[in-house]
């Protein structure tokens, strides 16, 4: 293990690069775009040095473009191959340019996907002893985001070895698995609740008490669907489904909702309660009709139903305006 403590900094270090048979260089399984999570093909298509050295072995090799069932290379001239039979390389450990990756690929021009990001964060972490906190400083990170990327990661490993959920089931199956959805969700009060994160100390490696593993598969369910159930995810995208999600779970009859299969905006109703939904249905009524008002003057040339809904409207707001008087006389009377 390696002692955060002895790192130093190697981002403006400068590293010599000498020419290597292009036969001798291997890919590196360990990219962190390489996931073992659930990767689309569009990320498959964007492992940088892999996909270099993998074009190179393809336009040298005839043998190669057959065992990988690959067609219309171009042809290169015997110049060009023979130059590309040697390709410039720089040697060294990966806990010698640690902080050099981490700065160019979590928050540099080429970033990797939260999900590879996570996982080199968490490989930094766990394999080489190096604290979040130096990784936070080494990247600049003023947000926690080091740290909630990691959690996040720990919650779904959790989740996956207690075999409450699958990405690879998720209901999308064409669409990359959206591993942000779930660390951002970890970031509000309502599902930190559900899952008991926000009770007294936690695990850093397993953050859920093995009591709320069936919640955390529930939000997963929430957050991803299920393929095989056909069951599509109540969260879409994050804005303002998340925000949605979490105002229901913060509510029994909400996570009831929830529970009985109900759509989200039916589960946040239940959430909400009749007093909240009065007032909320009220404002949109008087929203929308200072609205019309403004649009009468030049939208109105006789319109029958206009005039049809108008007349609702006041015989709406009249039975509504009784109703409340005989509501008060009975809270008068008791």
């Amino acid at each position: 293990m390696m002692n955060s403590s002895r790192i130093g900094s190697n981002v403006g270090r400068t590293f010599n690069a000498k020419l290597v048979p292009t036969n001798r260089l291997s890919f590196d399984a360990r990219n962190p775009r390489l996931s073992d999570i659930a990767i689309s093909e569009t990320n498959q298509k964007r492992i940088k040095g892999n996909r270099r050295l993998a074009a190179v072995k393809l336009l040298t090799s005839k043998e190669l473009q057959n065992d990988v069932g690959v067609s219309g290379v171009p042809e290169i001239d015997p110049q060009l191959r023979r130059e590309l039979s040697k390709l410039p390389i720089i040697e060294t450990t990966r806990e010698q340019v640690w902080d050099r990756l981490a700065f160019r690929n979590i928050v540099g021009p080429q970033t990797w996907d939260s999900i590879g990001k996570a996982q080199y964060i968490e490989r930094l972490h766990e394999s080489y002893d190096i604290s979040l906190e130096m990784i936070a400083k080494a990247i600049g990170d003023r947000n926690a985001t080091v740290r909630r990327l990691y959690h996040g990661l720990k919650v779904l490993h959790q989740a996956q070895y207690a075999g409450v959920f699958d990405p690879k089931n998720r209901f999308y199956q064409r669409k990359d698995f959206a591993y942000s959805h779930l660390w951002a969700s970890l970031g509000y009060e309502g599902i930190q609740e559900f899952l008991g994160l926000k009770n007294g100390d936690r695990d850093e490696r397993k953050p859920i008490a093995r009591k709320n593993i069936s919640a955390l598969g529930e939000l997963c369910l929430w957050l991803y669907g299920s393929h095989s159930n056909s069951i599509e995810p109540l969260v879409k995208s994050q804005n303002p489904h998340l925000r949605q999600l979490d105002e229901a779970l913060r509510s029994p009859r909400g996570i009831a909702a929830l529970r009985s299969h109900l759509s989200l905006q039916s589960a946040l109703n239940a959430a909400r309660g009749d007093a909240r939904l009065l007032l909320d249905s009220l404002i949109a009524a008087e929203k929308n009709l200072r609205e019309a008002k403004g649009y009468l003057s030049t939208g109105y040339s006789g319109q029958q139903d206009v005039i049809d809904t108008i007349n609702n409207i006041r015989s709406l707001a009249i039975s509504l305006d009784e109703e409340l008087a005989t509501t008060e006389t009975k809270k008068k009377k008791r």
